[in-house]
C-alpha cells in the first residue's frame, strides 16, 4: 500500500505560522483602527479643499503618507509607554510588554515610517503637506506621549492637536495652503478628542489609576469627568454648527452635523445627569455607549463633508 504523503510538514507550517505572528504584531504597533479614522478625516480635508473629488493620484499618495506617519507614531507610542502598558490589563497583551517585538525595533520601525512617510509627501505631494504631517507625529510622541500623559489631567486636551493634523494635511495637499475652512475641521477634532478619551477613560479608570496616569476620571472622579464630556460635547456641536457660517459645506453637512451632535448631546447629557447615574454606581454601559458613538460620530460627520463636497458641485 501507498503511505499516505502530507502535502505539508509540521516545520514549514511553525515557520509560516511564525512570520504571520510576527507581522501581526507589527501591525498592530500602528493601530490600524485609529489610522483608518484618521484617513477618513484627511479625505474629508481633501474632499472639501477639491469642492468634489480630488485627483486620484494625490489622494492615495497622501494617504498612504498619512497612514504611515500616523501608524508609525503609534509604534513610536508603544515604545514610549511599553511601561505603562504593562501595567494596565486592557494592554499588557500588547506586542512589547508581551514580549513578542522588542522595544528598539519598535522604535525603529516608527521613525522609519515616518521617515518614508515625509519623504514620500515631500517629494510627491508637496512639503507643506509633508510637513504637517511630521508636526502631528512630533506633537503626538514629544508633547502629548513623553511629557503630558504622565503629568496633567489635561494631557488629552492639549494633546488632541495631534490628531486634528490630517484634514489640515489633505487640505495642504490640494491648495498648498491652509484656510479657514481647514481650521474649522482641526477644531472638529481638538473639541472632540477630550469627550471621546475622556469616555474611555472611565471604562478604564482602574487601569489608569494602577499605572498612575492621571486621566481625568483618576483625579477628579467619575462625576466631575462625566460633566467635563458634556461641556466639551456641548463646544462641540457648536463649532461644527458655525462650521456652516463659511460657506464652504453646505446643507447635507449641516443637517448632519445637527442630527449627529444632538444625538451625541443626549448620550453625554443622560451619562452625566441621568438618576443613580453618580460616582461608585454602574454606568459602564452608558460610558461605553459614549465612547462607541463618539468614534461613529467623527467617522459619519467627515463622510459627510465628503458627501456634501460632491453634490455640491
Amino acid at each position: 500500500m501507498l503511505r499516505s504523503i502530507s502535502l505539508t510538514r509540521p516545520g514549514v507550517v511553525s515557520a509560516r505560522s511564525m512570520v504571520l505572528g510576527v507581522i501581526a504584531d507589527y501591525v498592530a504597533l500602528t493601530k490600524p483602527p485609529i489610522v483608518l479614522l484618521l484617513l477618513i478625516t484627511a479625505l474629508g480635508g481633501m474632499f472639501l479643499a477639491s469642492q468634489g473629488a480630488p485627483p486620484v493620484t494625490v489622494a492615495l499618495l497622501l494617504l498612504c503618507g498619512g497612514a504611515s506617519a500616523a501608524g508609525g507614531a503609534s509604534a513610536i507610542n508603544h515604545y514610549l509607554d511599553r511601561d505603562l502598558d504593562g501595567l494596565m490589563l486592557r494592554t499588557r497583551r500588547r506586542p512589547l510588554p508581551g514580549g513578542r517585538v522588542s522595544p528598539w525595533a519598535a522604535l525603529a520601525f516608527g521613525v522609519g515610517l515616518n521617515i518614508f512617510a515625509f519623504l514620500l509627501l515631500a517629494t510627491t505631494v508637496n512639503l507643506l503637506s509633508a510637513a504637517i504631517t511630521l508636526s502631528g507625529t512630533l506633537f503626538y510622541v514629544f508633547i502629548y506621549t513623553w511629557w503630558l500623559k504622565r503629568s496633567t489631567p489635561q494631557n488629552i486636551v492639549i494633546g488632541g492637536a495631534a490628531g486634528a493634523v490630517p484634514p489640515l494635511a489633505g487640505w495642504a495637499a490640494i491648495t498648498g495652503g491652509v484656510e479657514l475652512p481647514a481650521l474649522y475641521l482641526f477644531a472638529v477634532i481638538f473639541f472632540w478628542t477630550p469627550p471621546h478619551f475622556w469616555a474611555l477613560a472611565l471604562l478604564m479608570r482602574d487601569d489608569y489609576a494602577r499605572a498612575r496616569v492621571p486621566m481625568l476620571p483618576v483625579v477628579v472622579g467619575e462625576a466631575e469627568t462625566k460633566k467635563n464630556i458634556l461641556l466639551y460635547t456641548i463646544i462641540l456641536a457648536v463649532v461644527t454648527v458655525l462650521f456652516f457660517t463659511t460657506q464652504a459645506v453646505g446643507w447635507v453637512y449641516l443637517s448632519s452635523a445637527v442630527v449627529l451632535g444632538g444625538i451625541f448631546l443626549y448620550k453625554s447629557w443622560t451619562m452625566a445627569f441621568a438618576t443613580g447615574n453618580h460616582e461608585g454606581t454602574s454606568s459602564k454601559g452608558q460610558e461605553r455607549s459614549v465612547y462607541l458613538y463618539s468614534l461613529l460620530y467623527l467617522a459619519l460627520l467627515f463622510s459627510a463633508i465628503i458627501l456634501d463636497s460632491v453634490v455640491r458641485v
